[in-house]
């Protein structure tokens, strides 16, 4: 009869009963995943890049495929970079963050001046090169995100002080805020408050605090919103659709048109009406009311649960991780992505103000794309330094996908021995036994025997041996061995004084 603890432990012994989850419990299962939704959701953003921009192509260049042309290179470079952020050490990661953030600090500072930075739709936030475009404020997103990830991580293991984990992080991203700000650019604000916000709370700051952050970010963004005026304007077009119907709300309109167009099966690839000039910046920001018109329901719900599959496996690296520095950045880069695919998706359905985020990987814009599958490389690297990764790794268990990119074996996490343990190490070492201590201070009589002290033997040796000489069975060569092996050491005295 089995006992009630064997019955206890019977179902952990047995482990996942199902296929997923034998499958979710393999070792290598979060890279996998996180290649998977990257590879997916570029392609898809590809496809509908293609779909919606053919026909605002053929009326600016003569040809369907420019856009699509253009995002395909920013996607294969941004393919290049997401491969090399795999191969990236941990170490050098965090050795260079702040020097990077640095620089990214240095092009927003640049970008603002007439001449060197580039106006487009009434944002000076562009360094144009010929046909390539980069927009400093994306990397700036990414650098700022690995440098806060390590400063908190750094400081947390010393139990820091609420004056320690919000500076230098939150004057940090206060000039950045400015500098933004000054462009201006409200969606990548709120892309960088998101990251913020995400850095803080997984960082461990407490309620308090940071609701009292989270309100006064509430309150600078809507003194923002209604400062400005194409910001104000869009807020006013929110809560009163109606008040400008072909102005400020005709986007929002035309987007919930296209979605009612969609019904639950779309209208087909490619089929859309409100590419036809009905839907601003359709290939862009509104790419999902095409998605949900040209693939329905059905289309829009599996972008939605790729980026819900997304979320479930960022966190789930976060929580495996040992290093604390990849699940602060792998947290946070989760929170980031999907904040701003949802934000993208509430303005688009209109539940939300429209805040020009772009819908991450999906839709069209080179810089974009190619910084987001830099961080999800990132993400990527972290699922390979997971324990169970790293142990089936340097057990030869590379599996198909590092075989094929000849991918490097991640070092295991080592722990840092924490600040002022050395000097403790010494203090101890040097510490007396009290008892001896209070017996060496004691005044000792002349001729008294110490007792913590090992005796001294009389080397009588030589007395005892000329005594023998000259009695029966006397031998000079065994004397002579039994001599030399007084001279030795015994077992356990090596290096003890005598």
């Amino acid at each position: 009869m089995r006992t009630q603890t064997e019955r206890r432990t019977e179902p952990a012994d047995r482990g996942p009963r199902t296929r997923i989850g034998a499958w979710l419990a393999r070792p290598l299962t979060s890279f996998h995943l996180v290649v998977t939704i990257a590879i997916l959701l570029t392609v898809l953003g590809l496809v509908m890049v293609l779909s919606s921009s053919s026909v605002e192509s053929v009326a600016q260049d003569g040809s369907a495929y420019g856009k699509f042309i253009s995002q395909l290179i920013f996607a294969s470079l941004g393919f290049v970079i997401f491969y090399i952020a795999l191969l990236i050490p941990v170490r050098v990661m965090r050795k260079w963050s702040l020097a990077a953030f640095g620089f990214t600090v240095v092009m927003l500072v640049l970008v603002l001046i007439p001449g060197i930075g580039t106006e487009s739709q009434g944002t000076r936030g562009w360094f144009v090169i010929g046909p390539i475009s980069l927009q400093p404020s994306e990397l700036a997103k990414i650098a700022f995100a690995v440098w806060g990830a390590h400063l908190l991580a750094t400081r947390r293991r010393d139990n820091p002080s609420l004056k320690e984990m919000l500076v230098p992080l939150v004057p940090a991203a206060m000039l950045v805020f400015v500098l933004i700000v000054l462009q201006p650019d409200l969606g990548t604000t709120i892309s960088l408050a998101i990251i913020l916000l995400a850095l803080l709370w997984f960082s461990g700051l407490p309620l308090k605090i940071f609701l009292s952050v989270l309100g006064a970010g509430v309150v600078g963004a809507l003194t923002l919103g209604l400062t400005a005026g194409y910001r104000s304007a869009r807020i006013q077009a929110f809560f009163n659709p109606g008040d400008d119907p072909q102005g400020m709300g005709y986007q929002a309109r035309q987007a919930k048109y296209a979605l009612a167009d969609g019904g639950l099966f779309g209208e087909g690839l490619g089929q859309s009406r409100a590419k036809w000039s009905y839907l601003p910046n359709a290939h862009n920001d509104f790419i999902f009311a095409i998605i949900g018109e040209e693939l329905g329901f059905i289309g829009a719900a599996a972008v939605i649960g790729l980026f819900g599959l997304f979320v479930y496996t960022g966190l789930r690296i976060s929580r495996r991780s040992a290093d604390p520095f990849l699940q602060l950045l792998t947290a946070t880069a989760t929170a980031w992505i999907t904040g701003q695919a949802f934000i993208n998706i509430g303005y688009v359905v209109g539940v939300l103000p429209v805040t020009g985020l772009q819908l991450p990987l999906v839709s069209a814009g080179g810089t974009s794309t190619a910084t987001t599958l830099l961080m999800f490389g990132l993400v990527a690297n972290a699922a390979r330094h997971e324990p169970e990764a790293v142990a089936a790794l340097h057990s030869g268990q590379d599996g198909r996908v590092s075989r094929l990119l000849r991918l490097p074996k991640p070092a295991p996490y080592i722990p840092p021995r924490p600040r002022g343990a050395a000097v403790v190490r010494r203090a101890e070492n040097k510490r007396v036994h009290p008892v001896r201590a209070e017996r060496a201070q004691r005044p000792q009589p002349r001729g008294a025997v110490r007792h913590d002290e090992p005796r001294r033997r009389v080397p009588d040796g030589g007395r005892r041996g000329d005594d023998n000489r000259g009695h029966r069975g006397h031998d000079p060569v065994s004397e002579r061995g039994r001599a030399t092996r007084s001279r030795d050491a015994r077992p356990g005295e090596r290096g003890m004084r005598r």
